[in-house]
């Protein structure tokens, strides 16, 4: 009898044993088969997970059983989750319910258009290109933060960000807001007034400056010349805001090589050759090179530019019309020698 009683908690010990090694292997085992990084969408359900992480794991069953046991099932948050190989089931369902999320480096630079930036943020986060662009050209954002449809592009400043990827459309909006504040900060509010120029006016001339040039050692010399002509009341006579008004006539993937005598004609509030002062706003997206350019200018007496033919890229500058039409006439050969016609 007391044989029989030894064995049978001798079993009972093995079975026990057993049990527990597997409820300790599910639980504490590593799982995870590769380090990489997984994006759960919002709203994402526990099947969702399950098809997402599955091909990460040694063993899914237990994966599913140990998050039961831990309500992740009821807990999931969206974001990109970086999971590494060797993490136990107790270690990814730990991680994924309150673990810190990756942040995703988010960057842009000289889109002209909203639909143009909207469709660029949406390959990083997890907003779509619609609800992006609807945030962004909102009439009441817009006027609360002293933008209207045709300025609000200068909020965006091109640069890299972190975020972290399921934000939504409104909280890059605000995040934008706020890097644009914070940029213009004391000191560029004060050149900007120095110049009589607003933070909105500054990005519209950066815009032209950015457009002008791609040499950015060029680009101070090329504000100066815009500030002068804007100081002593002169027409801009920028060539890009032809360009830009005649791509909102005849549409964005038109292709101008060469502005034309007639094309100086054209009925728009962006034709700056009919129009003193500043456009209506910004014509493209400037990058932080253009803006500080506007900021903090070469100082000349230059009042003309002309494409060099010469250093391809750069421009002649010229103090009088009589010196520009050299340069002009240069310009003009060279551009019939190429067979550019349009």
């Amino acid at each position: 009898m007391k044989k029989k009683i030894i064995l049978i908690i001798i079993v009972i010990i093995i079975v026990g044993s057993s049990v527990g090694y597997n409820f300790y292997s599910k639980i504490y085992n590593s799982n995870v088969t590769e380090t990489t990084s997984i994006y759960i969408p919002t709203n994402s359900k526990f099947t969702d997970i399950q098809e997402l992480i599955g091909p990460y794991l040694n063993n899914s069953e237990s994966f599913v059983w140990v998050a039961e046991k831990k309500n992740y099932p009821n807990k999931i948050r969206a974001g990109k989750f970086k999971i590494k190989k060797g993490m136990s089931n107790d270690d990814l369902v730990n991680h994924l319910r309150g673990g810190k999320a990756e942040t995703v480096k988010l960057t842009f630079n000289n889109q002209d258009s909203y639909e143009k930036l909207a469709g660029r943020i949406a390959l990083q986060i997890e907003s779509d290109s619609i609800s992006i662009l609807n945030a962004m050209k909102e009439t009441e954002f817009l006027s609360q933060n002293g933008f209207t449809e045709q300025t609000g592009l200068a909020m965006y400043i091109p640069n890299s960000y972190d975020f972290y990827w399921n934000t939504s459309a409104s909280e890059f909006r605000e995040r934008m807001l706020r890097e644009y504040q914070n940029y213009w900060n004391e000191d560029r509010v004060k050149s900007a007034k120095s110049k009589n120029l607003t933070p909105i006016g500054v990005i519209t001339l950066a815009a032209i400056v950015q457009k002008e040039t791609s040499k950015v050692n060029e680009r101070p010399k090329v504000a100066g010349l815009y500030l002068n002509r804007l100081d002593d009341h002169w027409p801009l006579q920028a060539d890009p805001t032809i360009i830009y008004a005649l791509k909102q006539k005849y549409g964005q993937d038109s292709t101008f090589r060469r502005v034309l005598n007639k094309d100086l004609r054209i009925d728009s509030p962006y034709n700056t050759y009919q129009n003193i002062g500043l456009p209506p706003g910004p014509i493209a997206m400037p990058d932080i090179s253009s803006i500080e350019a506007v900021l903090y200018p070469q100082n000349h007496r230059y009042y003309y530019m002309c494409a060099s033919v010469t250093e391809i890229g750069k421009h002649e500058f010229a103090m009088t019309l009589r010196e520009h039409n050299k340069n002009a006439r240069k310009y003009q050969k060279w551009i019939n020698d190429q067979g550019i016609k349009r």
